[in-house]
């Protein structure tokens, strides 16, 4: 169930999981999340990250709206803005750059589209087609996408995945350079510890299958001051307080 609230009823956006199973490919159910409960204030950046498979991106899906088959409730401001960055750019092929953010905020003026996609650094790529662009341009585009309905909810299920260090480290300092221009809540994906202490300002932990929070860390450090050095420090840190999240990240 998914139920949403009017924007004064609640100062945060609220995720109360009970169960979500779903079948498995040998017909046995298999429990991703449950007694998953999270408060998440706005306009912020809250990062999840867990082990592989324990159900991060089902819980993305399930804030989505796009996975109404669970027990408990999504509690968003009414009429709220979602806007979506998956792991594939999932652009549309025979669209152009401008027409594949244009498709979801057909209100966004040329200025601001413009505007958005400079922010990215795309602009020069706005009459492409997405077979011409290589991975990380792909991915500017969905960022951009992302952004371009005003969204009240940010959500983005790892992001920067399968890119090599360096171009995800740009497309990471990107991120925070458009949220911080254009603030809303937003929640991402990661299982990149150093990914995930660079840009929370709440790091969810998460358990293994069927999923649950372990830990919610905030970082007091603002996001512009964590340099490499930064983020290690608070990395050996975080590796202390909890190794078992953290041994391999």
């Amino acid at each position: 169930m998914n139920d949403a609230r009017p924007a004064g009823a609640t100062s945060q956006f609220e995720i109360r999981i009970e169960d979500k199973t779903y079948t498995g490919a040998d017909g046995t159910p298999v429990p991703a999340i449950r007694d998953l409960v999270l408060e998440v204030r706005p306009q912020s950046m809250t990062v999840l990250m867990g082990p592989s498979g324990c159900g991060k991106s089902t819980l993305l899906r399930i804030v989505a709206g796009l996975d109404p088959h669970f027990t408990g409730e999504v509690h968003v401001p009414e009429n709220a803005r979602i806007g979506v960055m998956f792991q594939e750019p999932r652009l549309l092929p025979w669209r152009t750059v401008r027409q594949n953010i244009q498709i979801v905020a057909e209100d966004l003026t040329n200025a601001e589209l413009e505007h958005l996609a400079a922010s990215v650094e795309i602009a020069d790529k706005l009459p492409r087609y997405p077979q011409e662009l290589s991975l990380g341009l792909a991915r500017r585009v969905a960022l951009a996408r992302a952004f371009a309905p005003r969204p009240d909810l940010l959500l983005l299920d790892e992001p920067f995945v399968s890119l090599d260090e360096r171009t995800a480290d740009r497309l990471r300092r990107l991120l925070l350079e458009v949220w911080s221009a254009r603030p809303t809540t937003a929640i991402l994906v990661t299982h990149n510890a150093r990914e995930a202490i660079l840009l929370a300002d709440q790091l969810v932990l998460l358990a293994p299958r069927p999923t649950h929070v372990v830990a919610v860390v905030p970082i007091s450090v603002p996001q512009d001051e964590r340099d490499p050095a930064t983020v290690e420090e608070i990395y050996a840190d975080l590796l202390k307080r909890h190794p078992a999240n953290f041994a391999t990240g």
